[in-house]
Formats: structure tokens, C-alpha cells, sequence
């Protein structure tokens, strides 16, 4: 897994009755973009450090000027 800062993490909910989450990448701190990753979680801004497991997926900050 390789996420930069700004983008999105989406954790999927692993039981029943456990929502999906998304948090945004605040810092890498590991190389070339791989975990562990600081966060903040969108729903209750609570801050995390976070090494993403198989039910978590990146969605990519657009760069800037693209499109």
C-alpha cells in the first residue's frame, strides 16, 4: 500500500453494524509512501497513527492542476 499526504483512506467496516470510515493522510512515516500513516478520521476528527490491513483501501488525492 502507498498513500501520500492529502489523500483518503477508506477502512471498511469488519462486522456487522460497524460503518465504513475514511481518514485523511496527515504524514508518512514510512518510505517511499508506505505505512504506518498518521490520520484524521473525517467522522469524529479523532487523530491515529494507522497501519492499514487488507480491508482498507486509498483513494487518491487528485494532483494539482490535473484534469
Amino acid at each position: 500500500m502507498q498513500a501520500s499526504v492529502g489523500d483518503k483512506l477508506l477502512v471498511h467496516g469488519r462486522t456487522v453494524g460497524h460503518h465504513d470510515r475514511t481518514a485523511e493522510v496527515l504524514q508518512v512515516l514510512g518510505e517511499n509512501g508506505t505505512p504506518p500513516y498518521r490520520v484524521k478520521f473525517d467522522d469524529d476528527g479523532h487523530e491515529a497513527l494507522m497501519s492499514p490491513g487488507p480491508d482498507t483501501v486509498v483513494r487518491h488525492h487528485p494532483e494539482a492542476g490535473a484534469g
